[in-house]
């Protein structure tokens, strides 16, 4: 089993017991974190339906940080003696994945939660019309 998630801007394949890299994450080595936005799930089929996707859950352990390769820059203006020279180390979060939730009671609820959450989103405007006029 393995999922897709979004993390930093990037598309990251993740399953249990892989250590990703990823910017930089909020919270001590040791701690758990959720990753957000999961965009395929593979659990035997593959499943890219925002509506069923939404239950799924991929959690995961701070391992440590850690910083990306040097990225050396040189800034040289000819003829005038200007010479510049740059450097930059991203830094990044190391993350073991400890689990991907099935989310079978998760994605009916989550499916409840969207159903309602687009009807008060129509309700809104028409409250606020009824306001005006």
């Amino acid at each position: 089993m393995y999922a897709i998630v979004r993390c930093g801007g990037r598309q990251e394949k993740a399953a249990v017991d892989d250590v990703l890299t990823v910017d930089t994450l909020a919270g001590e080595v040791g701690s758990s974190v959720t990753l957000p936005a999961v965009l395929v799930v593979d659990d035997g089929k593959v499943i890219s339906d925002p509506a069923e996707v939404g239950g799924y859950q991929v959690t995961a352990e701070i391992m440590g940080a850690v910083a990306g390769p040097k990225i050396n820059m040189i800034h040289y203006r000819n003829k005038t003696g200007y010479r510049r020279r740059l450097g930059h180390r991203q830094r990044y979060t190391q993350v073991k994945i400890t689990g991907i939730s099935t989310g079978k009671s998760a994605g009916k609820a989550g499916a409840a939660k969207a159903g309602t959450a687009t009807a008060k989103a129509k309700a809104a405007p028409k409250s606020a019309a009824e306001k005006k006029g």
